[in-house]
Formats: C-alpha cells, sequence, structure tokens
C-alpha cells in the first residue's frame, strides 16, 4: 500500500518534462472525476458505478478503471463466487480527492447558469462576425 506524503517528491506542474502533468491529466478527466465521486460513499460493482456515472460506455469506464487503479487510486477486488464478481473501492490516495473535487463540482454546479449564458452570448457575437 502506498502512503501518502504529499512533500515526499513534489513535482513542478509547470516544467513540461514534470510528469505533474500526467498526473493533472488523470484526475481532470471527467470520468476520474465521476468515478471519484461515486466511490465516495464506498465500494461498488462496475455495473453499479457504470449506472451511477450515466453516459460512460463500457470500454471507457473499463480504461478509466484500469487507469485508476494503475495510479493507486483505487482497488479492485475479485469475489471467487459464481458469477464472479468484481468490487472497486478508493484507496486512501483516491480518497484524498474526494474533497477538491467535491469542491470542483460544487463550483461548476453552482455556475453552470453563468457558463452557459456566457457561451451563449459568445456564440452570438462570433456569429455576427
Amino acid at each position: 500500500m502506498v502512503t501518502i506524503e504529499p512533500q515526499a517528491t513534489r513535482g513542478d506542474a509547470f516544467d513540461p518534462e514534470c510528469p505533474t502533468r500526467v498526473v493533472l491529466d488523470r484526475i481532470g478527466d471527467k470520468w476520474t472525476v465521476l468515478v471519484i465521486a461515486s466511490l465516495e460513499g464506498g465500494s461498488l460493482r462496475f455495473s453499479e458505478l457504470r449506472a451511477r456515472i450515466g453516459g460512460v460506455a463500457p470500454k471507457v469506464l473499463t480504461q478509466t478503471l484500469r487507469a485508476m487503479e494503475r495510479d493507486g487510486l483505487l482497488t479492485r477486488t475479485v469475489h471467487a463466487q459464481v458469477p464472479p464478481r468484481v468490487d472497486y473501492e478508493l484507496t486512501p490516495l483516491g480518497a484524498s480527492l474526494t474533497g477538491p473535487i467535491a469542491t470542483l463540482t460544487d463550483w461548476a454546479e453552482t455556475h453552470l447558469a453563468v457558463i452557459l449564458a456566457s457561451r451563449e452570448d459568445y456564440d452570438t457575437a462570433f456569429d455576427a462576425r
């Protein structure tokens, strides 16, 4: 199990050679954000995750879950039963993202109307050019 030590090896996101950018790609991905928010309450099966998220193709969800497992954000547990049962659960590292993601999600939901109005204004002005 990976211990969370944020200051152990700190990257620099503004350095083009820094792998921090890869991490930002992972945690900024909409499917990753929705998986983390979905698993905040505890483990879920694949079908439960897919139903909770809505609109995600099985292949995309599978790719997202594998990448998150590789990055240490969640664990995949296969139960020896028929039919096979697989549960997904956040690791402590993945759980450490629930607060920041909840803040971002709240911000997006709170400012949605303003953003949509801004898009409409922009599109109208752009079409008038």
